[in-house]
């Protein structure tokens, strides 16, 4: 098996394929956002209310920077969401979903009181395992990855 360091990777430029333009908020957005992170600003946050159009600022931002970008979501369901709608903006591009592979997660446990040991019981869910592997694939063989 040769090293992960001989792998040579996609060059794919990000690229936002959409019939819309930015538009309202959205150019200043992206423009202060842009500039922030070239300026090697570590943590940037884009805030705005639900509909306002946070999801297509961020892919058009992705498309000025050209970084490969990590996206967090709280729950499964919002994360999801997100892989979705950033597939439609970036088709051209790896766009991957990774969480947690688990439906069900039980960890073990004692109780004292009753001197019960309860096992780790849980359930994994295949179709979430494989796009999780396809996530790991893109990050080790694509700069364009989402």
């Amino acid at each position: 098996m040769r090293p992960v360091t001989d792998l040579v990777r996609a060059e794919h430029p990000f690229e936002v394929v959409s019939e819309y333009s930015p538009s309202g908020d959205q150019p200043q957005a992206i423009k202060e956002l842009t500039k922030r992170i070239n300026d090697g600003e570590q943590d940037v946050v884009l805030l705005g209310a639900t509909g306002t159009g946070k999801s297509a600022t961020t892919a058009w931002l992705i498309e000025q920077v050209q970084r490969p970008t990590l996206v967090m979501a709280h729950n499964k369901t919002l994360a999801a969401q997100l892989a979705s709608e950033f597939r439609e903006l970036l088709p051209h591009n790896a766009v991957e979903y990774f969480v947690s592979y688990y439906d069900y997660y039980q960890p073990e446990a004692y109780v004292p009181q009753s001197d019960t040991y309860i096992e780790k019981d849980s359930s994994i869910n295949a179709e979430v395992e494989r796009l999780r592997h396809s996530a790991t694939n893109s990050l080790l063989t694509r700069r364009d990855v989402v």
